[in-house]
Protein backbone atom coordinates (compact mmCIF):
# COMPACT_ATOMS: atom_id res chain seq x y z
CA UNK A 1 0.00 0.00 0.00
CA UNK A 2 3.02 2.09 0.83
CA UNK A 3 4.44 1.34 -2.62
CA UNK A 4 1.26 2.34 -4.36
CA UNK A 5 1.16 5.85 -2.73
CA UNK A 6 4.42 6.86 -3.43
CA UNK A 7 4.33 6.35 -6.47
CA UNK A 8 0.43 7.84 -7.39
CA UNK A 9 1.64 11.54 -7.08
CA UNK A 10 4.65 10.60 -9.56
CA UNK A 11 2.02 9.36 -12.25
CA UNK A 12 0.26 12.68 -11.61
CA UNK A 13 2.88 14.43 -12.18
CA UNK A 14 3.88 13.05 -15.01
CA UNK A 15 -0.02 13.04 -16.72
CA UNK A 16 0.22 16.72 -15.71
CA UNK A 17 3.59 17.56 -17.65
CA UNK A 18 2.06 15.29 -20.62
CA UNK A 19 -0.81 17.75 -20.59
CA UNK A 20 1.26 20.84 -20.45
CA UNK A 21 3.37 20.03 -23.33
CA UNK A 22 0.27 19.37 -25.40
CA UNK A 23 -1.08 22.59 -24.81
CA UNK A 24 2.76 23.80 -25.45
CA UNK A 25 2.27 21.82 -28.58
CA UNK A 26 -0.99 23.92 -29.40
CA UNK A 27 0.85 27.26 -29.47
CA UNK A 28 -0.89 28.33 -26.60
CA UNK A 29 1.51 30.75 -24.49
CA UNK A 30 1.38 31.44 -20.64
CA UNK A 31 2.16 35.13 -20.41
CA UNK A 32 3.66 36.39 -17.10
CA UNK A 33 1.30 39.60 -15.30
CA UNK A 34 2.25 43.30 -16.18
CA UNK A 35 2.27 46.26 -13.67
CA UNK A 36 3.54 44.53 -10.92
CA UNK A 37 3.87 47.01 -8.11
CA UNK A 38 4.14 47.47 -4.08
CA UNK A 39 2.81 50.30 -2.65
CA UNK A 40 3.17 50.68 1.01
CA UNK A 41 -0.64 51.51 2.34
CA UNK A 42 -0.47 51.46 6.21
CA UNK A 43 2.27 50.72 9.53
CA UNK A 44 3.28 47.16 8.40
CA UNK A 45 1.26 46.86 5.58
CA UNK A 46 1.96 46.51 1.56
CA UNK A 47 -0.75 46.35 -1.52
CA UNK A 48 0.60 44.00 -3.87
CA UNK A 49 -1.02 45.09 -7.54
CA UNK A 50 -0.73 43.44 -10.96
CA UNK A 51 -2.42 43.23 -14.62
CA UNK A 52 -3.21 40.56 -16.63
CA UNK A 53 -1.03 40.18 -19.72
CA UNK A 54 -2.91 41.97 -22.48
CA UNK A 55 -1.45 39.44 -25.12
CA UNK A 56 -2.55 36.13 -22.78
CA UNK A 57 -5.83 33.33 -24.19
CA UNK A 58 -8.70 34.30 -22.93
CA UNK A 59 -9.85 31.07 -23.28
CA UNK A 60 -8.50 29.14 -20.77
CA UNK A 61 -8.77 29.54 -16.69
CA UNK A 62 -6.15 32.04 -15.28
CA UNK A 63 -4.93 32.26 -11.86
CA UNK A 64 -1.76 33.94 -9.94
CA UNK A 65 0.85 32.37 -7.82
CA UNK A 66 2.16 35.34 -5.35
CA UNK A 67 5.64 34.46 -3.60
CA UNK A 68 6.66 36.73 -0.83
CA UNK A 69 10.01 36.90 -0.42
CA UNK A 70 10.97 38.95 2.44
CA UNK A 71 11.12 39.42 5.27
CA UNK A 72 9.24 35.92 5.55
CA UNK A 73 8.87 33.74 2.56
CA UNK A 74 5.13 32.62 2.04
CA UNK A 75 3.70 30.97 -0.96
CA UNK A 76 0.34 31.61 -1.70
CA UNK A 77 -2.34 31.60 -4.86
CA UNK A 78 -5.30 33.34 -5.41
CA UNK A 79 -7.86 34.23 -8.69
CA UNK A 80 -7.56 38.11 -7.70
CA UNK A 81 -5.31 40.93 -9.57
CA UNK A 82 -4.51 42.53 -5.75
CA UNK A 83 -3.32 41.26 -2.50
CA UNK A 84 -2.47 42.51 0.66
CA UNK A 85 0.10 41.86 3.30
CA UNK A 86 1.27 42.49 6.57
CA UNK A 87 4.69 42.14 6.99
CA UNK A 88 7.56 44.31 9.17
CA UNK A 89 8.86 46.91 6.81
CA UNK A 90 12.31 48.24 8.11
CA UNK A 91 14.30 45.79 6.06
CA UNK A 92 12.36 46.27 3.21
CA UNK A 93 10.17 43.78 1.09
CA UNK A 94 10.22 41.78 -1.67
CA UNK A 95 7.97 39.40 -3.17
CA UNK A 96 7.24 38.08 -6.99
CA UNK A 97 4.37 36.68 -9.42
CA UNK A 98 3.32 34.71 -11.84
CA UNK A 99 0.68 33.70 -14.44
CA UNK A 100 -0.88 29.68 -13.92
CA UNK A 101 -2.72 28.59 -16.65
CA UNK A 102 -5.55 25.92 -16.00
CA UNK A 103 -6.36 23.48 -18.50
CA UNK A 104 -8.33 19.90 -18.25
CA UNK A 105 -6.51 19.55 -14.39
CA UNK A 106 -3.11 20.22 -16.02
CA UNK A 107 -1.26 23.98 -15.42
CA UNK A 108 1.18 25.92 -16.81
CA UNK A 109 3.63 28.17 -15.60
CA UNK A 110 4.99 31.56 -16.78
CA UNK A 111 8.04 33.27 -16.19
CA UNK A 112 8.37 35.48 -12.56
CA UNK A 113 8.18 38.92 -12.44
CA UNK A 114 9.57 40.16 -9.23
CA UNK A 115 9.49 43.74 -7.41
CA UNK A 116 11.03 45.22 -4.65
CA UNK A 117 10.64 47.72 -1.54
CA UNK A 118 13.82 48.84 -0.34
CA UNK A 119 14.53 49.83 3.24
CA UNK A 120 13.88 52.88 4.82
CA UNK A 121 17.39 55.07 5.69
CA UNK A 122 18.92 54.72 8.48
CA UNK A 123 22.28 54.52 10.26
CA UNK A 124 22.92 50.76 10.93
CA UNK A 125 22.24 49.68 15.26
CA UNK A 126 20.34 52.69 15.78
CA UNK A 127 17.52 51.62 15.95
CA UNK A 128 15.42 50.57 18.92
CA UNK A 129 16.40 46.67 20.30
CA UNK A 130 14.67 44.43 22.91
CA UNK A 131 11.12 45.06 22.59
CA UNK A 132 8.62 44.04 24.65
CA UNK A 133 4.69 44.29 25.08
CA UNK A 134 2.25 43.45 27.58
CA UNK A 135 -1.37 43.73 27.13
CA UNK A 136 -3.72 44.45 30.16
CA UNK A 137 -7.53 43.16 29.95
CA UNK A 138 -9.63 45.36 32.76
CA UNK A 139 -12.81 44.29 34.07
CA UNK A 140 -14.81 46.15 31.45
CA UNK A 141 -12.61 43.95 28.74
CA UNK A 142 -10.96 47.40 27.71
CA UNK A 143 -6.95 46.56 27.13
CA UNK A 144 -4.19 48.73 27.59
CA UNK A 145 -0.77 48.13 26.08
CA UNK A 146 2.41 48.57 27.74
CA UNK A 147 5.99 48.38 25.85
CA UNK A 148 9.42 48.88 26.63
CA UNK A 149 12.56 49.28 24.68
CA UNK A 150 16.55 49.80 24.40
CA UNK A 151 18.12 52.48 22.65
CA UNK A 152 20.29 51.25 19.57
CA UNK A 153 24.13 50.77 20.09
CA UNK A 154 24.78 53.72 18.10
CA UNK A 155 22.15 55.92 18.32
CA UNK A 156 23.25 59.54 19.93
CA UNK A 157 22.22 61.03 23.01
CA UNK A 158 19.73 63.22 21.73
CA UNK A 159 17.97 60.29 19.80
CA UNK A 160 14.22 60.71 20.23
CA UNK A 161 11.94 57.61 19.93
CA UNK A 162 8.07 57.92 18.80
CA UNK A 163 5.81 55.24 18.95
CA UNK A 164 3.33 54.08 17.02
CA UNK A 165 0.62 50.91 17.59
CA UNK A 166 -1.76 49.90 14.38
CA UNK A 167 -4.94 47.46 15.22
CA UNK A 168 -6.71 46.61 12.11
CA UNK A 169 -7.13 50.30 10.40
CA UNK A 170 -6.35 52.02 13.92
CA UNK A 171 -3.13 53.52 14.60
CA UNK A 172 -2.91 55.48 17.08
CA UNK A 173 0.82 57.75 18.54
CA UNK A 174 1.96 57.22 22.14
CA UNK A 175 1.54 60.43 24.29
CA UNK A 176 2.78 58.73 27.47
CA UNK A 177 6.75 57.69 27.66
CA UNK A 178 9.12 57.01 30.45
CA UNK A 179 12.76 57.88 29.53
CA UNK A 180 16.59 57.07 30.44
CA UNK A 181 19.02 58.75 32.08
CA UNK A 182 19.71 60.88 28.79
CA UNK A 183 15.72 61.56 28.16
CA UNK A 184 15.49 59.20 25.78
CA UNK A 185 12.11 57.68 25.11
CA UNK A 186 12.44 53.57 26.12
CA UNK A 187 8.88 52.81 27.25
CA UNK A 188 5.22 53.79 26.17
CA UNK A 189 1.43 53.25 28.01
CA UNK A 190 -1.68 53.52 26.30
CA UNK A 191 -4.23 53.09 29.25
CA UNK A 192 -6.93 52.47 26.55
CA UNK A 193 -6.58 50.60 23.20
CA UNK A 194 -8.91 49.51 20.34
CA UNK A 195 -6.92 45.81 20.75
CA UNK A 196 -9.31 42.84 20.92
CA UNK A 197 -7.50 39.94 22.44
CA UNK A 198 -10.25 37.59 21.84
CA UNK A 199 -9.62 37.97 18.30
CA UNK A 200 -6.91 36.95 15.74
CA UNK A 201 -5.66 40.21 14.11
CA UNK A 202 -2.21 41.22 15.07
CA UNK A 203 -1.10 44.23 16.65
CA UNK A 204 1.81 45.98 14.93
CA UNK A 205 4.57 48.30 16.96
CA UNK A 206 6.24 50.88 14.90
CA UNK A 207 8.88 52.55 16.24
CA UNK A 208 10.75 55.66 14.35
CA UNK A 209 13.01 58.27 15.75
CA UNK A 210 15.30 61.34 14.97
CA UNK A 211 18.30 62.75 15.65
CA UNK A 212 20.35 65.99 14.52
CA UNK A 213 23.60 63.72 14.38
CA UNK A 214 22.34 61.25 11.84
CA UNK A 215 19.25 59.20 11.03
CA UNK A 216 17.33 57.10 12.99
CA UNK A 217 16.68 53.50 11.81
CA UNK A 218 12.97 52.30 12.03
CA UNK A 219 11.75 49.46 13.87
CA UNK A 220 8.38 47.43 13.40
CA UNK A 221 7.61 44.00 14.83
CA UNK A 222 4.07 41.86 15.18
CA UNK A 223 2.67 40.80 17.74
CA UNK A 224 0.01 38.21 18.97
CA UNK A 225 -2.13 39.79 21.03
CA UNK A 226 -3.00 37.01 22.54
CA UNK A 227 0.47 35.79 23.59
CA UNK A 228 1.81 39.34 24.79
CA UNK A 229 -1.93 39.15 27.25
CA UNK A 230 -0.91 39.51 31.31
CA UNK A 231 -3.77 37.45 32.36
CA UNK A 232 -5.72 38.53 35.14
CA UNK A 233 -5.60 36.52 38.19
CA UNK A 234 -8.88 34.07 38.89
CA UNK A 235 -12.10 35.88 41.11
CA UNK A 236 -13.71 34.74 44.25
CA UNK A 237 -11.04 32.36 45.70
CA UNK A 238 -12.36 30.03 48.84
CA UNK A 239 -10.61 27.56 51.00
CA UNK A 240 -13.06 25.22 52.99
CA UNK A 241 -11.81 22.19 55.13
CA UNK A 242 -13.84 19.63 56.35
CA UNK A 243 -12.11 16.72 58.47
CA UNK A 244 -9.24 16.11 56.45
CA UNK A 245 -10.63 17.44 52.87
CA UNK A 246 -9.43 21.03 51.46
CA UNK A 247 -11.83 22.30 48.94
CA UNK A 248 -10.56 25.17 46.89
CA UNK A 249 -12.77 27.01 44.78
CA UNK A 250 -12.83 30.07 42.33
CA UNK A 251 -13.93 31.87 38.88
CA UNK A 252 -12.41 32.46 36.06
CA UNK A 253 -10.40 35.54 35.53
CA UNK A 254 -12.05 38.68 33.80
CA UNK A 255 -11.42 38.47 30.29
CA UNK A 256 -13.15 38.25 26.66
CA UNK A 257 -11.85 34.35 26.47
CA UNK A 258 -14.54 31.42 27.68
CA UNK A 259 -13.73 29.51 30.64
CA UNK A 260 -12.81 26.53 29.04
CA UNK A 261 -9.60 28.57 27.49
CA UNK A 262 -7.97 28.77 31.20
CA UNK A 263 -5.67 26.59 32.83
CA UNK A 264 -4.65 27.37 36.40
CA UNK A 265 -1.56 26.29 39.33
CA UNK A 266 -2.33 25.91 42.67
CA UNK A 267 0.16 27.15 45.47
CA UNK A 268 -0.45 25.01 48.66
CA UNK A 269 2.02 25.50 51.56
CA UNK A 270 2.31 23.76 54.78
CA UNK A 271 3.71 25.78 57.06
CA UNK A 272 4.18 23.39 59.91
CA UNK A 273 6.14 20.66 57.60
CA UNK A 274 7.82 23.13 55.39
CA UNK A 275 6.44 22.14 52.43
CA UNK A 276 5.26 23.17 48.72
CA UNK A 277 3.14 21.86 46.14
CA UNK A 278 2.36 23.17 42.58
CA UNK A 279 -0.10 21.62 40.71
CA UNK A 280 -1.91 22.28 37.51
CA UNK A 281 -5.87 22.07 37.24
CA UNK A 282 -8.20 22.83 34.41
CA UNK A 283 -11.00 23.15 36.30
CA UNK A 284 -12.93 25.80 38.82
CA UNK A 285 -12.55 23.52 41.76
CA UNK A 286 -9.84 21.13 43.58
CA UNK A 287 -10.10 18.60 46.61
CA UNK A 288 -6.88 17.53 48.23
CA UNK A 289 -6.43 15.37 51.33
CA UNK A 290 -4.57 17.17 54.58
CA UNK A 291 -3.33 16.76 57.62
CA UNK A 292 -5.86 18.58 59.86
CA UNK A 293 -3.20 19.36 62.30
CA UNK A 294 -1.15 21.79 60.32
CA UNK A 295 -1.53 24.74 58.70
CA UNK A 296 -1.80 25.94 55.32
CA UNK A 297 -1.67 29.27 52.71
CA UNK A 298 -3.61 28.73 49.35
CA UNK A 299 -2.78 30.53 46.16
CA UNK A 300 -3.74 30.32 42.11
CA UNK A 301 -3.11 31.72 39.06
CA UNK A 302 -4.35 31.58 36.19
CA UNK A 303 -3.18 31.77 32.07
CA UNK A 304 -4.66 30.65 28.44
CA UNK A 305 -4.33 27.05 27.59
CA UNK A 306 -2.23 26.43 24.34
CA UNK A 307 -4.83 25.69 21.90
CA UNK A 308 -6.62 29.18 22.88
CA UNK A 309 -2.53 30.80 22.36
CA UNK A 310 -0.46 31.21 25.59
CA UNK A 311 -0.06 34.64 27.44
CA UNK A 312 1.85 35.24 30.40
CA UNK A 313 0.85 33.82 33.71
CA UNK A 314 -1.38 35.80 35.92
CA UNK A 315 0.09 36.85 39.18
CA UNK A 316 -0.79 35.07 42.51
CA UNK A 317 -3.72 35.93 44.39
CA UNK A 318 -3.23 36.96 47.57
CA UNK A 319 -2.89 33.80 50.07
CA UNK A 320 -5.78 32.54 52.09
CA UNK A 321 -4.86 30.52 55.05
CA UNK A 322 -7.04 27.38 56.65
CA UNK A 323 -5.90 24.82 59.21
CA UNK A 324 -4.20 25.48 62.80
CA UNK A 325 -2.01 28.25 64.29
CA UNK A 326 -3.06 30.48 61.74
CA UNK A 327 0.30 32.79 60.65
CA UNK A 328 0.06 36.20 60.62
CA UNK A 329 -1.60 38.15 58.00
CA UNK A 330 0.37 40.65 55.51
CA UNK A 331 -1.46 43.88 56.72
CA UNK A 332 0.01 42.56 60.51
CA UNK A 333 3.75 41.62 59.70
CA UNK A 334 3.89 44.83 57.96
CA UNK A 335 2.90 46.56 60.93
CA UNK A 336 5.70 44.86 62.84
CA UNK A 337 8.38 45.50 60.34
CA UNK A 338 7.55 48.85 60.58
CA UNK A 339 7.34 49.17 64.33
CA UNK A 340 10.92 47.26 64.53
CA UNK A 341 11.71 49.72 62.00
CA UNK A 342 11.01 52.58 64.17
CA UNK A 343 12.79 51.18 67.41
CA UNK A 344 15.90 51.00 65.53
CA UNK A 345 15.87 54.74 64.00
CA UNK A 346 15.12 56.04 67.62
CA UNK A 347 18.14 53.85 69.06
CA UNK A 348 20.18 55.04 66.50
CA UNK A 349 19.39 58.30 66.85
CA UNK A 350 19.71 58.08 70.61
CA UNK A 351 23.18 56.78 70.42
CA UNK A 352 24.55 59.04 67.57
CA UNK A 353 23.15 62.36 69.57
CA UNK A 354 24.86 60.94 72.84
CA UNK A 355 28.09 60.77 71.13
CA UNK A 356 28.16 63.86 69.53
CA UNK A 357 27.54 65.70 72.56
CA UNK A 358 29.87 64.09 74.48
CA UNK A 359 32.54 64.51 71.43
CA UNK A 360 31.97 68.56 71.33
CA UNK A 361 31.07 68.77 75.01
CA UNK A 362 27.63 70.26 73.95
CA UNK A 363 25.74 69.03 77.39
CA UNK A 364 28.21 71.80 79.34
CA UNK A 365 27.16 74.14 76.82
CA UNK A 366 23.47 73.61 76.63
CA UNK A 367 23.08 72.84 80.34
CA UNK A 368 26.06 75.03 82.51
CA UNK A 369 26.33 74.60 86.10
CA UNK A 370 24.41 76.84 89.00
CA UNK A 371 26.78 77.89 91.02
CA UNK A 372 25.68 77.22 94.71
CA UNK A 373 24.56 80.73 96.97
CA UNK A 374 26.46 81.48 100.31
CA UNK A 375 24.53 81.03 103.53
CA UNK A 376 25.83 84.16 105.57
CA UNK A 377 24.19 82.73 108.56
CA UNK A 378 25.40 78.85 108.35
CA UNK A 379 29.02 80.52 107.56
CA UNK A 380 28.38 82.58 111.09
CA UNK A 381 27.61 79.22 113.01
CA UNK A 382 30.60 78.13 111.91
CA UNK A 383 32.78 81.12 112.81
CA UNK A 384 31.65 80.99 116.12
CA UNK A 385 32.07 77.17 117.01
CA UNK A 386 36.00 77.28 115.51
CA UNK A 387 36.59 80.12 117.73
CA UNK A 388 34.92 78.38 121.18
CA UNK A 389 36.86 75.36 119.90
CA UNK A 390 40.02 77.03 120.04
CA UNK A 391 39.38 78.96 123.24
CA UNK A 392 38.88 75.30 124.54
CA UNK A 393 41.74 73.82 123.39
CA UNK A 394 43.82 76.56 124.56
CA UNK A 395 42.48 76.39 128.01
CA UNK A 396 42.93 72.34 127.84
CA UNK A 397 46.29 72.67 126.77
CA UNK A 398 47.00 74.85 129.50
CA UNK A 399 45.93 73.16 132.43
CA UNK A 400 47.88 70.25 130.97
CA UNK A 401 51.07 71.85 130.81
CA UNK A 402 50.36 73.09 134.84
CA UNK A 403 50.23 69.07 135.36
CA UNK A 404 53.36 68.21 134.05
CA UNK A 405 54.97 71.13 135.55
CA UNK A 406 53.52 69.87 138.99
CA UNK A 407 54.56 66.65 138.00
CA UNK A 408 58.39 67.16 137.46
CA UNK A 409 58.49 69.04 140.49
CA UNK A 410 57.17 65.66 142.73
CA UNK A 411 59.89 63.77 140.85
CA UNK A 412 62.83 66.15 141.66
CA UNK A 413 62.09 66.21 145.78
CA UNK A 414 61.52 62.57 145.36
CA UNK A 415 64.90 62.29 143.95
CA UNK A 416 66.70 64.20 146.61
CA UNK A 417 64.92 62.13 149.39
CA UNK A 418 66.39 59.43 147.92
CA UNK A 419 69.64 60.48 147.77
CA UNK A 420 69.99 61.83 151.31
CA UNK A 421 68.78 58.67 152.55
CA UNK A 422 71.43 56.30 150.71
CA UNK A 423 74.51 58.65 152.24
CA UNK A 424 72.99 58.48 155.90
CA UNK A 425 73.27 54.58 155.37
CA UNK A 426 76.94 55.13 153.75
CA UNK A 427 77.95 56.98 157.00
Amino acid sequence: MAIVMSIFPVLLWRMMAFQANLLQAKGIQVLPPVNFTLTVTALAEVLLQWKPNPDQEKNYTVEYNVEILTPEPEPYETKKTCSTRTAVLHNGFSARIRTLLLYNNSQIESNWVTAKLQAPPGAVETSVTNLSCVIYTDINNTASLHCTWLAGKEAPEDTKYFLFYRYNSYTEECQEYSKDKWERNIGCRFSNTYIKTSEADEVIIHINGSSKYTAIKPFEQLFNPNAIEKVNPPRNVTVSLKQNNLLITWEMPVSSFIEDCFEYQLYIYNWKMDYKQILEIELNSFSLSIDDTCRYSVQIRANHQSWCTEGFWSNWTEPLYIGKNQPRTPVDSKAYTVLIALIVFVCSTALLTAIICRKYHLWSRLFPPIPTPQNSLKNLFLNKSYQRARTFTSETETEIGSCLEDLGSYVEDLSSDVLEDSCNMND
